[in-house]
């Protein structure tokens, strides 16, 4: 029996899609990294606007990545935009609230406004997240935080 030609074409052009596909993703990837990497770069540099531009593309790239937006956070801060830096940090806890990273910058962030309360609020958090992480090292370094931002706050 003849197999029909069509039966055959099928099969080709769904291993020729789902490989375009794939290419597709890998370069996009190979794409987003290389900018993650050089908004990195520049960062260290303190070159801040060219590290926020590189993070910006990141972004529009594959909007779901949490760690850029904590790092363009941090690059806004430096060059003094501290409300958009809040706002990114506050839209990272929102999207992923078991991210003590992101605690932990808006706390750094709202030390720097003497804005203790909220910041010891979100430390707080960051460390029962870490606790709960089994990252016992770095919620004893917030404790130790803490106990400073106590004893500082009874001596006032």
């Amino acid at each position: 029996m003849l197999e029909n030609p069509t039966s055959s074409i099928i099969p080709a052009l769904v291993v020729v899609l789902s490989l375009s596909i794939l290419g597709y993703f890998a370069w996009k990837t190979l794409i987003t990294s290389n900018l993650f990497q050089k908004g990195i770069n520049l960062a260290q540099a303190k070159d801040y606007q060219g590290a926020e531009a590189a993070f910006r593309k990141v972004i529009s790239i594959n909007s779901t990545n949490d760690v850029v937006r904590l790092f363009l956070g941090d690059v806004l801060n430096q060059q003094g935009q501290v409300e958009e830096a809040t706002e990114l940090y506050q839209e990272v806890i929102r999207r992923s609230p078991k991210n003590p990273d992101a605690y932990l910058r808006l706390a750094n962030l709202l030390m720097q406004q003497e804005r203790e309360e909220e910041a010891r609020t979100n430390l707080i958090q960051a460390k029962d997240l870490l606790q709960k992480q089994r990252q016992p090292e770095k919620a004893k370094k917030i404790t130790q935080l803490l106990d400073k931002m106590s004893d500082k706050l009874s001596q006032s």
